[in-house]
């Protein structure tokens, strides 16, 4: 199965068991910090081997993304239109001049509670998933459309002023799913969800992450959140890219083994990044379904720099 979605996301040729590309797959990373890898040295990790849209320097996930495509042979050009603490209504009100290109794949990531006011609800999200999708696909038919659901916040869980508080570790993770799962249900367009929460989730339950940081970490475990508790650790971030890979490529995370490159250059163990890879391995086996994504030019217009819907 891995291979047929390789086929199809990065349009490569298999030729004696290796991967060859006619032409460098344009991927793009469309999100916030948790894309660009904010409070963490993943944040200006390889800078320079991706195109940032907004010119900010970044290199975050979409850099460590590549390095794992390159060690798989996949040639693929990298961008990310990223902004702090930014929803899809930010990316579609204000930055449709980036993303206005003919992209092979994109990947997007909306604010972490899914709506800064009013957290867990998935009104905005539902709203702005079709008008991206839209965007999208009116300059590149073919193009394969995945939503990232992030990572339960610390902060919203175990402080009194969170949303979350009271409630298990498990909770936002599962409600931010349950928004994208939402909006990929009403977008055709969609291919699919990457559960990224979820595989933070699986960490702590099968005893690599520590599920609280607040009341100090256990040892032998690792804390995925980076010291503000609302953004990731390079650990984090480094599981999170391992979920975008396995998904959109289709090939296992845990193959890229031991001596994959991107974890020594962010000084993470080789036997912290097979954990990980373990864990993205197991959660993409356990979320697997039928991907969707049906192409469609209706309603093509020149971009717009303002939405005039109401959400």
């Amino acid at each position: 199965m891995g291979r047929v979605r390789l086929a199809l996301a990065l349009g490569v040729l298999m030729v004696g068991g290796t991967a060859a590309a006619e032409s460098a797959v344009r991927v793009l990373f469309v999100g916030n910090s948790f894309f660009f890898g904010a409070v963490s040295s993943a944040e200006h990790y390889r800078p320079d081997s991706v195109h940032d849209l907004n010119a900010t320097d970044y290199g975050g996930v979409p850099a460590i993304f590549k390095r794992f495509a390159e060690q798989a042979g996949f040639d693929v050009d990298v961008s990310l239109e990223t902004v702090p603490g930014a929803g899809f209504d930010e990316h579609y009100d204000h930055h449709q001049q980036q993303l206005d290109a003919p992209w092979d794949v994109v990947i997007m990531s909306t604010y972490s509670t899914l709506d800064r006011v009013h957290p867990g609800n998935p009104a905005s999200l539902l709203h702005y998933t079709p008008l991206l999708a839209q965007l999208f696909v009116c300059r590149n038919p073919a193009v394969q459309l995945y939503l990232n659901a992030t990572w339960t916040r610390a902060d919203e869980t175990y402080l009194p002023s969170g949303h979350w508080v009271g409630q298990p570790v498990e909770a936002m993770a599962s409600d931010v799913l349950k928004g994208y799962e939402a909006a990929q249900s009403a977008e055709s367009l969609i291919r699919d969800v990457i559960p990224t929460g979820s595989a933070w989730i699986r960490a702590m339950h099968e005893g690599i992450a520590d599920p609280n940081p607040y009341d100090g970490l256990t040892p032998g475990l690792v804390d995925l959140w980076a010291t503000d508790h609302y953004h990731a650790s390079v650990a984090g971030y480094y599981l999170e890219a391992l979920m975008i890979y396995g998904v959109i490529t289709g090939n296992d995370p845990a193959a890229l083994g031991a001596s994959e490159r991107a974890a020594g250059e962010l000084a993470l163990s080789a036997t912290l990044a097979v954990a990980l890879q373990r864990v993205a391995h197991a959660e993409i086996a356990a979320h697997a379904r039928p991907e969707r994504g049906t192409s469609s030019q209706s309603g093509c217009a020149a971009p717009s720099q303002a939405s005039e819907a109401t959400h």
